[in-house]
């Protein structure tokens, strides 16, 4: 008996070697399917030769490893603070930011470009800790984070003047959007 549906905990069956049987529990690949006779056995999710499915359940919705990942990409860059690696523009490497004193007698003072960079990814990482420091803090009510996070907008939105500097726009600083 063909069948290409995925089984739920729970949907009964009857194998043609082990008899009759339920699924217990689903892996990545594979059922684990409690038989009457036989016990415990793992049985892969390919298997398509059933002797009957007595009863299908609908499987609970499941996650993939790439969604996994990318989950737990999103919750470690939202919750470390671990830096992210940014790259820089490439018509800024090697560069130098100078800073011009408009008093001819003050020295003017020169800064790598990728020193300077480095602090304003750190700025934003640590801007985006504090946002989500906001979010869980258990201390403020819904008003005080919207508040807090309306401000810290404006912040994002006071630094866009660097976004020149990001080699990627996804990097990029972004405020509030005109409507």
């Amino acid at each position: 008996m063909e069948n290409t549906e995925l089984l739920g905990v729970g949907s009964r069956v009857n194998h043609p070697q082990y008899g009759k049987g339920v699924v217990m529990k689903l892996s990545f690949a594979s059922y684990d399917v409690c038989f009457m006779l036989y016990g415990i056995r793992e049985v892969s999710k390919d298997y398509d030769a059933w002797s009957e499915i007595i009863e299908r359940i609908e499987p609970e919705e499941t996650v993939t490893f790439s969604e996994a990942e990318k989950s737990l990409i999103s919750i470690l860059k939202k919750w470390s603070d671990i830096t992210e690696i940014v790259p820089l523009g490439d018509n800024w490497k090697k560069g130098t930011m100078i800073l011009q004193p408009a008093d001819p007698d003050l020295k003017s003072k020169e800064i790598p470009i990728e020193t300077f960079f480095h602090k304003i990814v750190m700025l934003r990482d640590r801007l985006r800790v504090m946002e989500q420091r906001i979010n869980s803090s258990k201390n403020l009510d819904d008003e005080e984070k919207v508040n807090l996070q309306q401000y810290i907008t404006r912040i994002y939105g006071s630094l866009t003047t660097f976004n020149v500097l990001f080699k990627l726009k996804s990097n990029n600083f972004v405020g509030e959007r005109s409507k």
